[in-house]
């Protein structure tokens, strides 16, 4: 091919407006595309009528758009309600209606309150019972149970980890306890601390830490318990009530005061001695005061007798003298009769233990009949 012709080539085609692949001309080949445009799906008059040259893809989507109003499936084939109200828009206006109710009616028990919020500020409080609020995010409405007494457990005596405390006399002791708090104000519960649960563990160790440094090992082992109780939970009030936290601590009930298992065995083994000692002390004290007792028994009887003594000194010299007597030979086994023509000795004893004898053979010898 000449050099000028194929620079000319693509000037001619542009000048033209016709492309490499048009074969709108006769110079370009058979019409039944030999040669032809290999894209192209058919000549003008194959596609008769229909005008424009339209692709598959378009001829779907016409088909898609002209069977969804008949019903042809999709999103859009769901029948209209009478009246020609969408399906949609009724679902639509059921869901708000059921929006609203949920969000706008709250049903209170007997022990909580409801913090009502005023697009996040506090607005006010209602009680027990049906409320009624306008609709979230509007208001909203957070329950809380005011009577439910809630328990926060610091250490454990069954656990391994230990709670150590430092007492006043510089002693480590062990410590498990249980504090017990509910919510006394609602609104302060909840937008006055960021985690009012967690503030009262950590107050509540404090508090006991305070505490137990006001007393030695021994007292803070057994004796004071009940005293260290009331102190941590008033130490625990004062702080609480100086946050403004809402919350009323109800009791502090201590589960274990020992010391630390290393030395625990020594511990035990003192405190049974102080024990011990406690006892002895118990009984010397009860011992002493039955023989006060008896010594002032015996000194009211002895200012009695002698009143009597006093007014007829034969016959109670006579009588005391009997009654000393009895009280001796009653624990005896000799009898003495002064008499004449009468046996001195009288073997009672004997004849007492013949008697028995014999008495319980008999109720043995009726028992096996």
């Amino acid at each position: 091919m000449d050099k000028n012709e194929s620079d000319k080539g693509p000037s001619r085609m542009a000048a033209d407006g016709k492309g490499p692949w048009d074969n709108s001309g006769p110079q370009d080949g058979p019409k039944n595309g030999s040669g032809g445009n290999p894209w192209d799906p058919g000549s003008s008059e194959e596609k008769g009528s229909k005008g424009a040259n339209v692709t598959s893809l378009d001829e779907l989507l016409r088909k898609r758009k002209a069977g969804g109003g008949k019903g042809g499936g999709g999103l859009g084939s769901l029948p209209n309600m009478p009246g020609g109200r969408s399906v949609w828009s009724v679902a639509i206006f059921l869901l708000v209606i059921l929006w609203l109710v949920w969000t706008s009616i709250h049903r209170l028990e007997p022990a909580e309150s409801g913090v009502v919020t005023l697009f996040g500020k506090y607005s006010h409080t209602v009680g027990p019972g049906v409320s009624f609020t306008a609709p979230y995010p509007i208001q909203n409405m957070v329950k809380v149970d005011t009577g439910q007494v809630r328990t926060v457990t610091i250490g454990s005596a069954d656990s391994k980890a230990e709670n150590l405390i430092i007492t006043r006399d510089e002693n480590v002791i062990n410590m498990a306890y249980n504090v017990r708090w509910r919510v006394m104000d609602p609104e302060r519960y909840l937008f006055q601390l960021e985690g009012p649960d967690s503030a009262v563990r950590e107050v509540a160790e404090s508090a006991m830490r305070a505490s137990i440094a006001d007393f030695v090992l021994d007292d803070a082992i057994g004796p004071k318990r009940s005293e260290i109780q009331a102190d941590v939970r008033k130490r625990m009030q004062v702080i609480l009530d100086g946050y403004r936290s809402g919350i009323a601590v109800t009791s502090i009930d201590i589960q274990q005061s020992d010391a630390p298992s290393e030395v625990s065995e020594a511990f035990r083994r003192v405190n049974a001695a102080k024990q011990q000692v406690e006892g002895n002390k118990n009984e010397a004290e009860k011992y002493a005061r039955q023989v006060t007792e008896l010594a002032k028994g015996e000194t009211a009887e002895f200012d009695k007798i002698y009143v009597q003594y006093r007014e007829a000194p034969g016959v109670t010299k006579r009588r005391i003298y009997y009654e000393t007597m009895e009280q001796v030979l009653s624990k005896t086994d000799k009898t003495i009769v002064e008499a004449g023509n009468v046996t001195p000795y009288l073997p009672l004893p004997e004849i007492k233990k013949r008697v028995e004898k014999a008495a319980s053979e008999v109720q043995a010898q009726g028992g096996k009949k």
